[in-house]
């Protein structure tokens, strides 16, 4: 018996998900390093499978769009487990995932005996990216603007229509919906990201637990017991409320018990990579827990505990800062500010533009990013009335000294439409433009925090910190307005 094995006896999930954690780096498919990655990517992965005897590989249908939708077979066990991921085209850190496992199934190391356990007790059924034309568009829904995970009773959508189909001539004993959450989920109301939330969906309004959602629910349990060992803190239960047109819900009412990994955030994890390995050690775990059957060990009453999906987190919160409403007269104010991704033809496939979303006392809110404010005042970032001819002039010393005077905007004479926002240093607007910085709900958050003595102590452009006291941020980008 090897180590590994004497250790899963005692806590099989947590030292399962712990071992192919710290292995992740050798599975880890090379091809897909960021989550806006497309169909036309994924292809040749899925070819390459069909060399392997230990995968069998099917196109099982097209999306609206033409693109072919797969069906990937690895096992030859009694209990038939069914993985799909994407059904939301902007949802892909569990697809990156389901690449990184094939690989794990087909070398070998000192996970040997578990994968050896899934293969001879499961036969394992993968529909990677179920939604091509969401993942070409990176947005949630499909070619008809239909959101997958809303029809399950209509099926209007081939899509749909085909993962009923596959549930219904499958019948797999144990489902895996794989999803993304916004980042701004909290565990309870902590301050602490809900990076992994769990559901074993309810069939019903009343949220009755039978045999099929209870086994959902006791492997959930074991897949949290893997996941606090690696992020203690960071792990709630989405939210329990039925949903009739889900698939989820339906599915788990067909006979298949559903469990549903929402990949949230994590901080400094822009693309998810830290997430996409958190996704690979939990499903390991618990296709192992099913395996085994170790997963009947857990209790029900455990999954209760697990902490409910909250939102209270901010990008950046601004504590305690003064601030002189439009009458002049002194207020005290915290400041909420969030960041959307916006699409733009680049390398990066997006930039940020941030909103000011909450003003007043946000003591039980918490951000990503927090800024001291006592002591300083906020202002509007003012913008340079003298245009500055091309971007290469603002050099990063003239860029910080424009900031120490307190500007975040400027002019710009030789203006093109073709200028990348992740490349601004600071927001830019035509010479005869305009543009206002007021502090505002829904507005652009552009403004100085300035210290009794008349210095800028931090800037903030387009919801980035400059802390002027330290070096650039490596996050930070303008806009054009």
């Amino acid at each position: 018996m090897t180590i590994l094995e004497s250790q899963c006896q005692n806590k099989p999930a947590a030292n399962i998900a712990k071992a192919a954690f710290d292995l992740h780096a050798q599975y880890k498919e090379p091809v897909i390093k960021n989550r806006r990655f497309k169909h036309r990517d994924i292809v040749p992965l899925i070819e390459e499978l069909k060399k392997n005897p230990m995968f069998q590989v099917k196109t099982v249908g097209q999306s609206i769009e033409g693109r072919d939708i797969y069906l990937i077979k690895a096992g030859t066990g009694k209990t038939k487990v069914m993985l799909w991921s994407q059904m939301h085209g902007d949802e892909s850190t569990a697809t990156m995932a389901l690449f990184d496992f094939f690989n794990f199934l087909q070398k070998p190391d000192a996970l040997d005996e578990v994968k050896k356990k899934i293969l001879q007790n499961t036969t394992l059924y993968f529909v990677p990216m179920l939604n091509p034309d969401g993942a070409e568009a990176f947005k949630r829904r499909n070619a008809y603007d239909i959101d997958l995970n809303r029809d399950a009773l209509r099926l209007q959508s081939p899509e749909a229509r085909l993962l009923k189909s596959l549930r219904d001539s499958l019948n797999p004993e144990f489902g895996f919906n794989l999803h993304d959450q916004s980042r701004l989920y909290t565990v309870g109301t902590t301050n602490k990201p809900a990076t992994i939330s769990f559901l074993a969906p309810a069939f019903d309004y009343a949220q009755t637990v039978n045999e099929v959602r209870g086994r959902a629910m006791h492997t959930i349990v074991g897949m949290n017991e893997g996941l606090q060992t690696l992020i203690p803190g960071q792990v709630a239960k989405y939210s329990d409320d039925h949903e009739p047109r889900a698939f989820g819900d339906n599915i788990q009412k067909w006979g298949t018990s559903v469990i549903l990994i929402e990949s949230g955030g994590y901080n400094g994890d822009q693309e998810k990579q830290e997430i996409r390995k958190l996704n690979f050690a939990t499903i390991t775990s618990a296709l192992h827990l099913i395996a085994t059957k170790e997963y009947t060990n857990y209790k029900l009453e455990d999954y209760v505990k697990i902490p409910q999906n909250e939102r209270y987190l901010y990008d950046l919160v601004i504590r305690k800062v003064h601030h002189k409403d439009k009458s002049g007269h002194p207020v005290l104010l915290d400041v909420g500010v969030n960041r959307s991704e916006i699409p733009i033809n680049s390398p990066k496939g997006f930039f940020h533009r941030a909103t000011v979303e909450e003003i007043g006392d946000m003591s039980v809110f918490h951000g990503y990013e927090e800024v001291n404010g006592e002591g300083l005042t906020l202002e509007a970032g003012k913008i340079l009335d003298k245009p500055i001819k091309q971007l290469r002039d603002l050099t990063p010393e003239r860029v910080k000294d424009l900031l120490q005077q307190g500007y975040t905007t400027v002019r710009l004479e030789n203006f093109s439409a073709g200028v990348n926002p992740t490349e601004l240093p600071l927001n830019i607007i035509r010479v005869n433009g305009n543009a206002s910085h007021t502090l505002g709900l829904g507005r652009g958050a552009n403004f100085v925090l300035r210290a009794a003595d008349g210095k800028v102590r931090y800037a903030i452009v387009n919801g980035f910190v400059y802390d002027m006291q330290g070096a650039k941020p490596s996050l930070l980008h303008g806009v054009v307005l």
